[in-house]
């Protein structure tokens, strides 16, 4: 998730990048009126919707057009706050250590390139996954909980819904009529 705040400014340095998303973000829903409102080609702005969705900022919505995607910018927006408070050490920030190279081996720019066969890697993936994306003790509604997830998944092994099954099966999620919940403890303890 890092990764990804430190590579959006690089994203938006393309004026057709920005460009696409000004008319992405002012209601365009499609490919050709995205070049349209943009005054692109069609070639530069399939280009640019590439790379804004690779980046998790441009998503489709519910009726399949194109939308922002608002809650990755408030995830980008948390994890900028929270890099801001902790600590620089790299021993204590936890750098380097076996738990990071589990993590750096099947995670890749913010993506879950697959999930690991051996469960006790299984579980440092998962829960890095859920300490990332969700806060302790708020609550999510299921299509949020979606959204989220398929980020972690696109152009992955791994569908969202397999990994919000894994993620609740291990204890990192609690599912109640609908509403995920991150434990405060499972950051702790490591439950499964």
């Amino acid at each position: 998730m890092a990764s990804a705040l430190a590579a959006l400014p690089a994203l938006f340095a393309e004026e057709s990048r920005v460009r696409a998303f000004a008319a992405v973000a002012l209601g365009a829903g499609d490919a050709a009126q995205v070049a349209g409102a943009a005054g692109l080609s069609a070639k530069e702005t399939a280009g640019a919707l590439r790379r804004l969705r690779e980046q998790g900022v441009v998503t489709s919505g519910d009726d399949g057009g194109l939308v922002v995607a608002h809650g990755r910018f408030r995830e980008l927006a948390r994890v900028g706050r929270t890099e801001s408070a902790a600590p620089r050490d790299a021993a204590a920030a936890g750098d380097g250590g076996p738990g990071d190279m589990i993590v750096r081996t099947f995670v890749r720019n913010g993506r879950l390139v697959r999930l690991p066969a051996r469960w006790t890697r299984k579980k440092v993936v998962l829960r890095h996954i859920a300490e990332q994306t969700f806060a302790p003790g708020v609550e999510y509604p299921e299509r949020t909980v979606d959204e989220k997830l398929r980020a972690w998944c696109e152009d992955g092994e791994v569908d969202h819904v397999t990994l919000r099954r894994h993620l609740v099966d291990f204890g990192h999620l609690r599912r109640s009529d609908g509403v995920y919940t991150r434990p405060a403890d499972s950051a702790r303890t490591g439950t499964a």
